[in-house]
């Protein structure tokens, strides 16, 4: 049976090729090429007779690796015949130079709200899509934490009140769908609004989906997209999360009712949206690098938006525990769940994938009776964020291991008040149970790894 420290290498192997396979500037080269007088972005073929300029747009945490990998993918030459430039609005540690696109730090590195800089570089953007002429073409790079990274507050909202918004959405357990619904009727740029801007002959979004099921009104708030939710829609999510009760500022309900049955500009742009990669591509690699490994892996995504990290974690646990039936010996699966966080007085550090292989290694420790005479079984538990930054810490997620256990037992952590409060990290912190890779320039949801010992050929 291999040793724990072996299962551990084993199940970060298997989750590292998964972010791999989604490397952001990859991704791109992938779909655009130059060849024989065309651009080609995906299925659109253009002629570069026809192209005077080429501007490119964006935000995401991926931003910065497409942004790089367009820049390889066009060329040099072509970059500057077609006067390449461009603006991408990206976290501050994503920030490197480029030859042509700009890199703008919009928010601090682990802070994933909207601030002022990150309206600073909004409104860059506009002026490059409105300066736009018919015969340009204007690329999209967007990818997910664009909501955060791209925020261009409405006539009559302040960026505090839509700041507010989100904080007290996130702490009541809002999901992504949710969160998205309000903050495009609060914004001049999402919900379509860049479209409706743009004046480029043709606008092509390339997109990296960190939303279950991939839909395109949703991913970064869909500033390329039509809007198929409405002002009542968004009232609606801030009713059900007692959003006035909490203090939200009368006028935001204020402009969400006065925006209802406005008449909205026209898209005068041509507009493509291409899914360049996603959390299914993600995990189909984890599966084929743990087949590899040797293991006979259950490989899952999902398609729908997961319930409490908590749940989810112990779900995991069991379903891992039952791999010692036979069958498969390694689960991989992919999802983003959601956090209710603890009263602000009380809450610690950590994020969805602490909080949720937190949780399963409680439900281990419950299911098999854990103790002296019972220590953990040769089973390893991971769960990272593909983006590296899980909440507002410096760690993409967690794995919990025999390593990991004995170590929580010998320092006397209380792993159950630690959940509770949503602190996670310096638990697993003080038990050597984080996995820290710094951003990874891409982020398609989560990825999960369960080993159960013995499946391995190492």
């Amino acid at each position: 049976m291999p040793a724990p420290h072996t299962l551990r290498e084993d199940a970060l192997a298997i989750w590292r090729a998964a972010v791999d396979r989604v490397r952001a500037d990859r991704l791109v080269c992938e779909q655009v090429r130059v060849e024989d007088g065309l651009l080609h972005v995906g299925d659109v073929a253009l002629q570069l007779n026809r192209i005077r300029r080429l501007i490119v747009v964006g935000a995401g945490k991926a931003g910065a690796g497409m942004a790089a990998g367009l820049e390889q993918a066009l060329g040099p030459e072509l970059a500057q015949q077609k006067q390449l430039q461009g603006w991408v609005n990206v976290p501050a540690d994503c920030v490197r130079p480029l030859p042509h696109i700009r890199l703008h730090a919009a928010r601090p590195a682990g802070l994933n709200e909207p601030v002022e800089a990150g309206v600073y570089g909004a409104e860059r953007i506009v002026e490059l899509v409105r300066t736009a002429q018919p015969d340009d073409v204007c690329l999209c790079l967007l990818s997910g934490g664009a909501s955060a990274l791209l925020p261009l507050p409405c006539d009559g909202i302040t960026l505090a009140d839509k700041q507010a918004v989100t904080r007290h959405l996130s702490a009541a357990g809002a999901n992504i769908a949710e969160l998205n619904t309000v903050r495009k009727q609060l914004s001049r740029i999402k919900g379509g609004g860049l479209a409706r801007l743009c004046r480029a002959g043709w606008l092509i979004t390339l997109v990296i989906s960190d939303v279950l099921g991939d839909p395109l009104d949703v991913i970064g708030s869909g500033p390329t997209v039509p809007d198929a939710s409405t002002p009542a829609d968004a009232l609606a999510v801030l009713e059900r999360y007692q959003a006035s009760q909490a203090g939200i500022p009368a006028r935001v309900f204020e402009v969400l009712r006065a925006r209802q049955g406005r008449a909205l500009e026209p898209v005068r742009s041509r507009v493509e949206h291409l899914i360049i990669g996603n959390n299914a591509l993600a995990v189909d690699a984890a599966g084929r690098e743990a087949v590899r490994l040797g293991y006979q892996p259950a490989v899952t995504s999902a398609r729908e938006l997961e319930g409490q990290a908590e749940e989810v974690g112990r779900s995991l646990a069991l379903h891992a525990l039952a791999l010692a039936g036979g069958g498969p010996d390694c689960l991989v699966s992919g999802g983003e769940p959601v956090v209710r966080l603890a009263p602000v007085e009380r809450r610690g550090k950590g994020g969805r994938n602490q909080q949720l292989v937190l949780a399963a290694m409680l439900e281990v420790e419950r299911a098999c009776q854990l103790g002296a005479e019972r220590p953990w079984p040769p089973l390893v538990l991971l769960s990272g964020g593909t983006d590296g930054e899980d909440g507002p810490t410096d760690a993409a997620g967690a794995v919990a291991d025999a390593v990991v256990y004995e170590r929580v037992r010998q320092l006397g952590l209380d792993a159950a008040d630690h959940l509770l409060r949503n602190d996670a990290y310096p638990l697993f912190d003080a038990a050597g149970g984080l996995i820290k890779t710094g951003p990874t320039h891409t982020n398609v949801c989560d990825v999960r790894v369960a080993i159960w010992g013995g499946g391995s050929s190492n």
